[in-house]
């Protein structure tokens, strides 16, 4: 089968520039490595199309004879070690995530974990914010050791394995060439250390579950989905390392009544007949309490009437709000007395509107039967 051009191969023009080349070939090498694909034999082709490409496109004279006689310039051509300035997967994730992943620096301090916790508050809490005080159980530096792991007066030693690193290097020759692979210290765990006498409060642990009690403050204006960032509440370090954070993730509780739509509130609110068509004063309850609204006369069911600032206040802005929107509902009357009925009958003939026959009472309709 023909070769592939090695431009080709590496998906990009006959003149690219050769910090463009590496970066490319990176990306690519890190695509199809065979660390990242165990078991992939077709990965495996495509990252020895690739190592070959590079070899010879990243060296000048080599690329100058490929470019005047193509492959022929180059048989026999891969040769030496394909590692492309790295070699196995943990080396390509140093180079992106600066040693944090696969192969990272294990004995270091590290930055503990961020945790999360779920806080239920009520639409009402939106409005002028709130402080909640919240519980948690989580792990705690162990007051005994002093998160050192090992029994007070007891002594610690440098991992002799990985020299106090946390990892180890081993390096493999394949039909890829040199591979190195960086794994944790099974001796030390990657702690770079050996306790010899575990602290009896942690089990050397270095750390012990507890309870603890936090206020948070919620500000006004927040919604469903808001995360609060609390700083330094989060998970132990290791190693010395600095304390994560807490995450809290608000979910706010509906109110029978009211809906939001951003910092906008909306709600309905009943009338009567008369107070739609000869115009009322009315007061609105809201959730920052209540406001007079003034219907006007002839007023049509479902108006939508807006209220300023009796709505949400916007985060991060509290001076600003948001309205209240209310949308009438004019109520039609089911039932009505005897006077109730006479009157619209009355009303509907003076706008000659047709409407059903008013029904006669039972003793109205015997003394008509009878013609008095």
């Amino acid at each position: 089968m023909a070769k592939r051009d090695y431009y080709e191969v590496l998906g990009v023009g006959r003149d690219v520039a050769p910090d463009e080349l590496k970066r490319q070939f990176r990306r690519l090498a890190a695509k199809y490595h065979p660390d990242a694909n165990p078991g992939n034999t077709q990965a495996e082709d495509q990252f020895k199309e690739i190592n070959e490409a590079y070899q010879i496109l990243s060296d000048p004279e080599k690329r100058a004879r490929y470019d005047q006689f193509g492959h022929q310039a180059t048989q026999g051509g891969q040769g030496g070690d394909f590692n492309g300035g790295f070699s196995g997967f943990g080396d390509i994730f140093d180079m992106f995530f600066g040693g944090n992943g696969p192969g990272g620096r294990q004995g270091g301090p590290q930055r503990g974990p961020d945790l999360r916790y779920d806080l239920t508050i009520g639409l009402e809490d939106v409005i002028e914010g709130v402080d909640r005080e919240i519980r948690m159980v989580r792990d705690e530096v162990c007051p005994h050791c002093r998160g050192n792991q090992a029994e007070p007066g007891t002594r610690l030693e440098t991992c002799p394995q990985c020299r106090g690193t946390g990892q180890v290097e081993r390096i493999r020759e394949s039909f890829l060439g040199r591979i190195r692979q960086v794994e944790t210290c099974s001796r030390c765990r990657g702690g770079g250390r050996i306790v010899h006498h575990p602290c009896t409060q942690c089990a050397g642990r270095g750390q012990i579950r507890a309870e603890k009690k936090l206020t948070v403050q919620v500000p006004p204006g927040v919604d469903e989905g808001t995360r609060l960032r609390v700083s330094g509440e989060g998970g132990v370090g290791q190693h010395g390392g600095p304390t994560g954070d807490l995450i809290v993730f608000l979910h706010v509780k509906e109110k029978a009544g009211f809906a939001r739509d951003g910092d906008d509130l909306w709600c309905e609110m009943s009338i009567g007949f008369a107070q739609a068509a000869l115009g009322s004063d009315v007061k609105v309850v809201g959730l920052k309490g209540e406001e007079s609204l003034h219907i006007p006369p002839g007023t049509q069911n479902e108006t939508v009437f807006k209220i300023p600032r009796m709505g949400v206040p916007r985060l991060g802005n509290p001076a600003s709000r948001g309205n209240l929107n209310v949308k009438i509902r004019v109520q039609v009357p089911t039932h009505l007395t005897a006077r109730e009925r006479e009157v619209l009958h009355m009303w509907a003939e003076m706008r000659q509107e047709e409407v059903l026959p008013q029904d006669k009472g039972l003793l109205r309709k015997v003394k008509d039967a009878l013609g008095r």
